[in-house]
């Protein structure tokens, strides 16, 4: 895999059907996790990616009753949520290692007769449930980056999930150190409009021409050789990953007024609003560029173009301005729990499966290794 990230169109198999039935099932039991788990789970002893200890995870911890571990809780942005969903479906469904198309473990050299979640639990101590549940569930709540930093500070959730950096999203903090960061994939953030612009003519837009729309300073795409049509500018609310790091990467200043019609706290809904309108324009989540109704635009940005699918200066060029990371961060060290699930999305197998099917960009080697090298050693 080259250092330079590269997209993968999803094989469409029925490990995309069981991961889009698992949807409702990771999500269900999201947010309803009291205040104190964090604190629950460091009184379990769960080691700490600081740690030293080899205790075995599954010393009274076994199995998926009662007395078993926890669930695992994570939440936050609207951007990582398809790859931590996507991750979690495959997870609690703990498919038997016969399911080669589920589970293909011997196209990525592991050798194992485990089920899925059994394998990468293991390798931290947990025991299998004995019944094909997971030794332990993962649930994964939607908001935005904004609550999830806040709320994996607070100790709420396990895993925060973030579209922008931590030190953007809590600029007011002193001190970071506490947060493990763990990019589990990247995001080349896409310039988009409604169709019916796309289809009039506007297919590029320039660097300082993105300020200026983001400053209400061009207000009718007569403006970009377009109809006679105002300009409707959309965005996501403050707080949310995807905005702070689009203001971070234009303007240098992840706390920049923008002027904007609307706001959306999710993609999702961003990307509805755009489709339904016909004259619009936004940033987005990369994943969400297949929306109907939405058109993708090139940027042109100090003399160089990037667009959609293009080979050599495309969305996943380390070049291209509006590029970020996608955050999965951790509080006060990284536990075996947390460290189980996490190495399933930063193997070959995870972004193969979790991160290249939902329209991200899988990290290279070198930072694949280096996440990698964040996580406890497993203990078995």
């Amino acid at each position: 895999m080259a250092e330079d990230p590269e997209r993968y169109p999803g094989r469409a198999s029925r490990r995309e059907f069981i991961a889009t039935a698992g949807v409702v099932g990771v999500a269900a039991t999201a947010g309803c996790m009291g205040d104190s788990l964090r604190g629950a789970r460091r009184a379990e002893g769960a080691s700490t990616s600081t740690s030293t200890s080899t205790e075995s995870a599954s010393d009274g911890e076994s199995g998926g009753g009662s007395s078993g571990p926890r669930t695992l809780t994570s939440g936050g942005s609207s951007t990582v949520y398809p790859i931590m969903n996507s991750g979690g479906s495959y997870w609690n469904a703990n498919r038997p290692a016969s399911d080669s198309e589920y589970w293909p473990h011997g196209e990525y050299g592991i050798e194992t007769e485990k089920n899925l979640a059994d394998y990468w639990a293991g390798l931290y101590g947990f025991e299998p449930s004995g019944d094909g549940k997971p030794p332990f569930r993962f649930t994964v709540a939607l908001s935005h980056s904004g609550t999830g930093v806040e709320k994996v500070m607070s100790e709420q959730i396990d895993i925060g999930n973030s579209s922008g950096n931590v030190e953007d999203e809590l600029p007011d903090r002193e001190s970071y150190e506490k947060f493990t960061d763990h990019v589990v994939g990247v995001d080349g953030q896409p310039l988009v409009v409604s169709e019916e612009i796309a289809d009039a003519g506007v297919t590029e837009i320039t660097g300082q021409e993105l300020k200026d729309l983001y400053k209400g300073r061009i207000t009718n795409w007569t403006e970009l050789g377009g109809p006679d049509r105002d300009i409707q500018v959309l965005g996501r609310v403050k707080g949310s990953g995807t905005r702070t790091s689009f203001v971070a990467n234009v303007f240098g200043n992840p706390e920049e007024d923008t002027s904007v019609a609307n706001r959306f706290g999710q993609n999702q809904r961003l990307a509805e609003a755009i489709a339904q309108a016909d004259n619009a324009i936004s940033y987005l989540a990369l994943t969400f560029i297949d929306t109907d109704g939405v058109a993708p635009i090139a940027l042109n940005w100090e003399g160089t173009t990037y667009s959609y699918q293009d080979d050599q200066n495309g969305l996943d060029s380390k070049a291209y301005p509006l590029s970020r990371d996608l955050h999965a961060y951790t509080w006060d060290g990284t536990s075996k729990q947390e460290a189980a699930f996490l190495r399933m999305l930063l193997s070959d197998f995870g972004q193969d499966t979790f991160v290249k099917p939902n329209n991200y960009f899988a990290l290279g080697k070198r930072r694949q290794e280096t996440q990698l090298g964040k996580l406890p050693e497993p203990t078995n």
